[in-house]
């Protein structure tokens, strides 16, 4: 009996133990797997990230200093881009004819060419029954250009006893019946030249060797890249008085617009804006491009001007910029922005001057998990 006493106390003095030993073992895998490193990039309980001075150097982040100031308004307009007409031309067949390359071939896409420079010819088609009768007429003047000629001779032999006038009557004749033959010889094997309007670079071109072309059909297009027209569509009219600078963004670089006019006929229910446009950025540009012109009025606006690179969006799809708010922290606050110039835009609210804003890389802390 006391033998099997002491059985029992053991069997639930090693139940009891196991268990617990079991719960100590788990709880200690547990916390060896998920102590996190303090080392290396990542995203803290409240939001913020933190960022090791190694990291930073690694992917480039760089800050700015903010500072408020009174911006002018600014609207985002879609323009186009459109030839200048004063730097681009077109050229066009002045009759129907079929296409002979020029002296240097024909032109390609791209391809420099010189103000004046032959860049195709037109030889005239003729109808048959038209030519027969052009060499018809051809053959009559050659045979009264004959005629003249002997009768001038003849007169010339007389010259003593013959009115001096109708010697000079016959030689004008002669003469008369040499250029009409000359002209109309020239009529009907006439060769047009198709020249460059202006100096710039071929758009298009639309001419293969043999091509047959109708009279003011579009041959070749002439463009010089540095000088661009740009159009802009305003659906408020009120605008066109209230232009005070414009800007259009071409990959990193910023071109200044020149306002040049309004146009007095609405367009799509909306007026369109005419800008000039010079410089070699615009190099990159096509005729026909869509583009964006940032247009600043003359009414201003209290906000801080940061980089378009440093907006974000969070994932309630907030615009939001990075904060420097320690040397290795990082923290993401929300802001109201508006158009400033394409490169930078203007936060209306949700930042105080003198923050430290992340411009280059905060799309990399953004990412931070």
């Amino acid at each position: 009996m006391k033998r099997c006493t002491m059985q029992a106390l053991a069997l639930a003095t090693l139940a009891l133990a196991t268990p617990a030993q079991a719960a100590g073992d788990h709880g200690h895998d547990h916390g060896s797997a998920a102590a996190p490193s303090a080392n290396g990039p990542q995203r803290l309980p409240d939001g913020s990230v933190f960022l090791p001075k190694p990291a930073q150097r690694q992917l480039g982040v760089r800050t700015l200093v903010t500072v408020a100031a009174a911006l002018p308004r600014a609207l985002e307009l879609n323009g186009t881009v459109l030839m200048d007409p004063n730097a681009g031309g077109k050229v066009q067949a002045l009759h129907p004819g079929r296409i002979e390359p020029g002296p240097r071939g024909l032109p390609v896409l791209g391809q420099a060419v010189a103000r004046g420079e032959v860049l195709a010819y037109v030889s005239s088609s003729v109808a048959p029954l038209e030519r027969a009768s052009q060499a018809a007429q051809l053959a009559e003047l050659d045979a009264a250009r004959a005629l003249a000629e002997q009768r001038l001779v003849r007169l010339a032999e007389l010259a003593d006893t013959v009115p001096r006038k109708d010697i000079e009557a016959a030689r004008s004749e002669a003469a008369s019946l040499a250029a009409r033959i000359a002209a109309l010889g020239a009529g009907v094997a006439v060769r047009e030249a198709l020249l460059a309007p202006v100096a710039g670079v071929v758009a298009s071109a639309h001419a293969v060797a043999g091509q047959v072309v109708d009279a003011r059909e579009l041959v070749f297009e002439i463009v010089d890249p540095g000088h661009l027209r740009i159009e802009a569509l305003a659906y408020d009219p009120a605008l066109a008085a209230d232009i005070g600078s414009a800007t259009l963004a071409v990959g990193d670089q910023r071109v200044p617009l020149q306002y040049t006019g309004a146009a007095r006929s609405l367009r799509e229910q909306a007026l369109p804006l005419g800008f000039k446009a010079s410089g070699a950025a615009l190099a990159s540009l096509a005729v026909g491009q869509p583009v964006r012109v940032f247009v600043q009025t003359r009414s201003q606006v209290q906000g801080i001007a940061v980089p378009a690179a440093a907006l974000m969006k969070n994932p309630a799809n907030q615009a939001i910029v990075w904060v420097k708010t320690a040397p290795e922290r990082f923290e993401p606050r929300s802001v109201t922005t508006a158009p400033l110039d394409g490169l930078s835009v203007a936060v209306t609210s949700g930042l105080q001057a003198g923050e430290r804003v992340a411009t280059s890389g905060a799309t990399l802390i953004n990412q931070v998990r």
